[in-house]
């Protein structure tokens, strides 16, 4: 259910619509297997200097043929998007346009000082959409599995959400803006499951880090899982405790780095606001409409938290909760 409604509101704010089921259908499944490819093992990673090594491994190979066939699939959404703005298919509404109408915009407009091609506009929607959706909808899931096994928080994070909009029915940008407990269940679950490994960068030149020399050219792979859980910059460091960022200075927009989930410097994640407002917003609504219970009168210390890393940290089995419709 997490991973179908942060698909969706994803697939919505980037494309509006698909042209057709099919090419919906088409674009997930080639997404889904690139993201398989990604995450997982190659002997290209042990050996990255080795043409012969990503020949013979096939996932170059497999990488282009995805890469083809998302290619195409955008190209035309693209397309379909150009063709509804010409004089006289539709009005010009700037309030209701997505993300690919407000690039095509940038790129009428000329407003960054350089072009945007089609080429341009793809290598957003692909980074967001590879970035974001399992990341979301995985982050939604621990939320609401720290949640269920804290009920503590679960009770208190409720208490803010329906106190903050009985009477509007609706949660909307001004109740988000007010969630202050909620912002940090969602920071704090961040701390405990994120991506496992930033990145990996090129070191441009030789330089030496904490005793060690560091090669020219050495691909760097940092361990921000590790960072999140030390105990020389956190207090019980295991323990799911959203009050630890009351009076914190400690964000995870790349500034302190013994939090960087969404990376940090000039390659931070682009999808950050996207991705975080959407999970405050999904996880808002389903503390409002919704209480939440174990099935098979399980305890919360029973729960499975085991963890499975790829290029995000999910859950390793499923989380199956009953929902209790809130009437208020």
């Amino acid at each position: 259910m997490l991973v179908s409604l942060s698909t969706a509101i994803t697939y919505r704010t980037a494309f509006g619509k698909f042209p057709s089921q099919q090419d919906q259908g088409a674009f997930l499944a080639a997404l889904q297997q690139i993201l398989v490819v990604l995450g997982g093992f190659s002997p290209c990673d042990v050996f990255p200097s080795s043409k012969l090594l990503r020949v013979v491994s096939g996932t170059q190979a497999k990488l282009k043929k995805l890469h083809r066939e998302t290619d195409v699939i955008m190209e035309a959404i693209i397309n379909d998007h150009k063709a509804k703005r010409l004089p006289g298919n539709c009005c010009d509404d700037r309030r209701n346009q997505d993300l690919v109408d407000v690039l095509l915009n940038f790129s009428q407009d000329h407003a960054l000082g350089f072009p945007i091609t089609n080429t341009e506009i793809k290598a957003v929607i692909l980074d967001i959409f590879l970035a974001g959706s399992e990341t979301t909808s995985g982050t939604l899931n621990w939320a609401m599995s720290e949640l269920m096994r804290n009920p503590r928080a679960m009770k208190k994070a409720q208490i803010e959400v329906r106190t903050l909009s009985d009477g509007k029915g609706i949660i909307d940008q001004a109740t988000l803006d007010e969630l202050q407990y909620m912002k940090l269940v969602v920071k704090e679950t961040l701390r405990l499951h994120h991506p496992p490994l930033a990145g990996p960068r090129e070191a441009r030149e030789t330089m030496v880090i904490g005793g060690y020399q560091i090669p020219a050219k050495s691909r760097v792979v940092i361990n921000s899982w590790a960072l999140g859980r030390d105990p020389r910059y956190w207090t019980e460091p295991d323990k799911f405790y959203p009050e630890r960022f009351l009076d914190s200075p400690i964000d995870y927009k790349g500034s302190n780095f013994e939090l960087i989930p969404f990376g940090a410097g000039r390659r931070i994640c682009p999808g950050l606001q996207f991705g975080v407002t959407l999970v405050n917003l999904a996880l808002a609504n389903l503390l409002y409409h919704f209480d939440w219970k174990l099935p098979d009168d399980m305890k919360p210390r029973d729960m499975d938290m085991t963890e499975e890393f790829s290029l995000a940290s999910k859950k390793k089995n499923n989380l199956f909760v009953v929902p209790v419709p809130y009437y208020p």
